[in-house]
Order: structure tokens, then sequence, then C-alpha cells
């Protein structure tokens, strides 16, 4: 009798030293926001008139993520990749809103798929406390059929405390369009990029968006307090970001650094030992993509990688070698059938068109509704009122490629794919070889036409989404 009580102790003991080994999974709180580039936020000193001081100090006690790219320039194709950690054009998912969406391929998953499967607690909130006075969108939005329903356990902040470790996101609207302006920002402050006319509609449309990216900072702050309130704070991961560019012309929908580029702001929690490659209120200049989002958060969290999965960590034991190159990849967006690619290094951007014959500003129902700049820019353009910078979206065709110094050149206006100095010249062949390989060696989809006109699509995707003509949502 003794001797098994022995035993029984010494297994107990073991246990316990076992468990008390074993570091503690952090809570995940990933924070989404619509539409939106670095420059709507003060912390990243790009625009002036910017004012976002919850984010600045949140940027202040975690890290800044300098060069973060989504891999599509809109929501539906950019969401897709970030939640499996896959290409969008690997998974067939880059048309935006794909009308006959297909189950993922064996061995791909979306990650709270994957983290629940590992034991977490998965909720995309919707309800949070009534004083908060907040809501969210629990948007998703993916051209694929994930393989579990319903995908997530909860959308009520107030069971997260008591389901740890958790996954959780909350997705804000306010940087959509229509925007939720106040008028706080200045129009006449607003510092335009060179390729925007000088135009009032113009400065308020853009201020008009500043003041969305502050009310999106007042709401962030408050989630922020409550997880302080809820003792939660101390073992959370908060991550925000953007999910693709900012709804601007040469933003959203482009390939230009305005619609791949978004924010990201990574904050360890203090009361767990930081991951190797974090260190808190530094900026993080690293070359990263969007699908290194969901390798990072399941490396972090102790998961085995998904072998198929192409993101790669960036913080803990796992990390990769720097990234040389991102990729990213523009479709069919509502209506209007285009297909891009492009690569980026450390300097230079290329931009190849498949359809040179599609021009920028063809017709697309939802932006003439909600860009104001989209039907103003063509008219100052008939009316000659445009420098030629400004005029370079009015054009009959697109260039078939682009290259860009992204140093000497931040704005990409200087096209330098007919320089004759040795380093453009040698970056050309460099990065189209490079985006060539690329396409080649992660199955682009988008080499294969759509087997249904952009119009029919578009119209099947809207009846899917239950949207009206007269609706915001695009």
């Amino acid at each position: 009798m003794k001797s098994r009580f022995t035993l029984l102790l010494a297994f107990l003991v073991t246990a316990v030293a076992v468990f008390a080994a074993a570091p503690a999974r952090p809570n995940f709180l990933w924070l989404i926001i619509e539409d939106t580039g670095p420059s709507a936020y003060s912390c990243y000193g790009e625009q002036p008139a910017a004012s976002t001081p919850n984010l600045d100090r949140l940027a202040a006690s975690g890290v800044r993520y300098q060069r973060f790219y989504t891999t599509a320039p809109v929501c539906s194709a950019s969401r897709s990749a970030f939640n499996t950690g896959m290409y969008q054009t690997t998974l067939g998912a880059h048309q935006h809103r794909t009308p006959n969406k297909q189950p993922l391929p064996d061995g791909v998953r979306t990650l709270p798929e994957w983290l629940r499967s590992a034991g977490y607690y998965t909720a995309n909130l919707r309800e949070f406390p009534a004083e908060l006075g907040l809501r969210a969108s629990g948007k998703t939005d993916w051209n694929f059929i994930p393989a579990e329903t319903p995908l997530y356990q909860s959308d009520r902040w107030a069971d997260l405390a008591s389901h740890q470790p958790f996954y959780a996101q909350v997705n804000f609207q306010e940087t959509h369009r229509e925007f939720n302006a106040e008028g706080l920002t200045d129009p006449a402050k607003v510092v335009l990029p060179p390729y925007y006319p000088d135009h009032p509609v113009i400065r308020k449309d853009y201020a008009d968006y500043l003041d969305s990216a502050r009310r999106v900072d007042g709401k962030i702050q408050k989630l922020l307090g409550q997880l302080e309130r809820e003792g939660l704070a101390d073992n959370t991961v908060v991550i925000v970001m953007g999910d693709n560019g900012e709804a601007h012309i040469r933003g959203k929908q482009f390939c230009y650094e305005e619609g791949l580029r978004v924010p990201l702001i990574v904050r360890w929690p203090k009361g767990l030992p930081a991951p190797a490659h974090y260190r808190a209120g530094t900026v993080d200049r690293r070359l990263l993509e969007a699908i290194d989002l969901p390798a990072t958060l399941l490396s972090l969290a102790g998961v085995p990688l998904p072998a198929k999965m192409q993101g790669v960590p960036f913080l803990g034991a796992q990390v990769a070698a720097a990234k040389q190159y991102v990729f990213g990849a523009r479709d069919r967006c509502d209506e209007t059938a285009m297909r891009l690619r492009t690569v980026r290094d450390d300097r230079y951007r290329y931009i190849r068109t498949f359809t040179p014959e599609v021009p920028f500003f063809s017709p697309n129902a939802y932006k003439a509704r909600q860009y104001p700049a989209w039907t103003l820019v063509p008219k100052l353009f008939a009316e000659g009122k445009l420098t030629p910078t400004q005029a370079f979206l009015s054009q009959p065709r697109q260039p078939e490629e682009q290259l860009y110094d992204l140093v000497a050149d931040p704005h990409e206006i200087l096209n330098l794919t007919g320089s004759t100095q040795p380093g453009h010249a040698a970056a050309l062949l460099r990065l189209r070889a490079e985006l060539e390989s690329w396409i080649v060696r992660t199955d682009d989809q988008g080499r294969f036409p759509e087997k249904i006109s952009p119009a029919a699509a578009d119209a099947a995707t809207r009846a899917q989404t239950g949207q009206a003509k007269n609706k915001k949502k695009s």
C-alpha cells in the first residue's frame, strides 16, 4: 500500500513539474481595420493631419512594422490569404468574391480551425459590454468554403475570460466607405500625394478618411481598457492590422504601395516571456507578408506549422530567414476584370499588367458611388486641368510593365522600365524573373480565365451576399 502511495505521489509530483515547466500559451486578440494604410495613423509619421494617440501608445509599447504587405489589394482575396497563410492565387481565391466557392484543398485550413484543434477557444466578436458602446462587423468574406461550421465558438466578448487560451478577432468598418467622419480633421492640413489634384473635394474626402481612423483609434482604446479591467492584458497578444490598402484611387484595388502596404502593430503581454525577434518600443523594417501572420501565431501557440502553409513565422524560435521579396496580385474586382502581379524588394517595386488594354478607370459602379475622386479626376482630365503625374491613371491603356525606385520615388511616379541606368536595368531583369518564377512555383490560378463573365460574377456575388445596388459594401 505504501509502495502504491509512493508511486502515485511521485507521478503527481512529476506531472505538476511538467505542467509548471510548460510555457503558458498566450491569448490572441486580432484587431482588423478595413481599407486602411499606414498614413492614417500618426505613429507612422507619414500624414501630418493624422491623429491616433491611442494606437501611438500601443505602438510605443509594442512593435510597429514598417513594411508589412497584404497579398491582394481588396478584402475578400486578401482575407482569403491571411486567414489561411496561403497566397489567394494558389487557392483559386483571387477573384474578388468568387461566385462559386469551393472547399479548401486538403491540408489547408483557416487559422481559427488550426487553433481550435489545438485547444484554443475561437471567437469572431460582435457583442461587447454595453458600457463600451461598441459594435463590430464580424466580417470574414472569404472566397472559399471552410471545413468547419460553425467556424467560431462565440461572438461575445463576455465569453473570453472563462475560455482561455482564446483567439478572438474584431473587425472595424469605420475606414471602409462610406466614411464615418466627424469634421475633426482640417482638410487644409491634409498633405496630398502628388498624384492627387489639389481640389477641395479630394481634400475633404481624405480628411473624412482620417476622421474615420480617429474613430477606430477610440474604439481600440476602449477594448484595450476592457482587457486591462478584466485582468486579461498580461497574457494576451494584441495585433492591429489593415485588411488591404486605403480606400482611395491608387490604393484599394491597385498594386501600388497604397493598395498593398498596411499598418501592423504587435504588443506582447508583460506577463509572458517575449519571443525571439520581439523588442518592445521598436520599429521592425523587415519585409513581411500578411500570410506570415497565421504561421507566426501558430508558432507562438506551440502548434506545428502545416506542411502546405506558404507564410512563415516572423516572431519566435521558428523565424525564417529575412524575406528578399514580397508579392501581390489583383484580379477581378466587382465587375472590372483586370490582372496585375507585383513584387517588391528592399528598394524597387515591379508591376506586370497582363491586361494593359483595360484602363485604370474602367467602369466600376461601386467606386463611382463611393469615391468622389473616381468621377472627379476623369472630369478634370477631360478639362485639361491635371498635371502629367495626376493624369497617369486616366490614360486609355496601362503600361505593361512598371518599375519604381521606392527610395528615390516613394510615391511611384517615375516608371523606370525604359531607363538605361545599369542599376535600373538590372533591377528590372531580376524582379521580372522573380515574379515569373513566383507565378509558376505558387501555381498562380490567375493564369486561367474565370468561367463566368465579370458582370455575371459580380451580380452573382452581390445576390449571394444580399447586396443591393445602393448598398455601400463592396
